[in-house]
């Protein structure tokens, strides 16, 4: 019988030290050496677990999303800890100077990528009710 007793989630780097650094310092996630790599311990209790691959190709789609209170506040703060956001052309509705894509009640969330130091892509988004 499948009988799970836990779940995590996990991903790979190119740079183990960078990533560190990154999660931990610049995004504010604790970050612990584990299982060969390094454990996230996420808001709201999730962990994640980052590897390294030596053929490491970044995500294409956003893995990992942070939702906060306030994006535009949230982003503020990323963009002075030097987190650089994308812009991509077609958005629906485009993305503002901030590269925030604003959403409405019932289409989506306020939402803003960016990457972390291996190409892997993030975003911050906040629920619009």
């Amino acid at each position: 019988m499948f009988k799970p007793i836990a779940t995590f989630s996990g991903f790979s780097v190119d740079d183990m030290d960078k990533a560190k650094q990154f999660y931990g310092d610049v995004l504010g996630v604790e970050a612990k050496d584990s299982m060969g790599g390094v454990e996230l311990q996420m808001p709201g209790g999730a962990k994640v677990w980052v590897y390294t691959k030596p053929n490491h190709q970044a995500a294409t789609y956003t893995m990992l999303n942070f939702v906060v209170d306030d994006i535009d506040a949230a982003v503020d703060e990323l963009i002075k800890r030097g987190v650089s956001f994308e812009h991509y052309e077609g958005m629906p509705g485009g993305q503002d100077e901030k590269g925030i894509m604003r959403g409405a009640p019932g289409m989506g969330p306020n939402i803003a990528w960016f990457k972390d130091p291996a190409g892997n892509i993030l975003a911050v988004l906040q629920p619009v009710e």
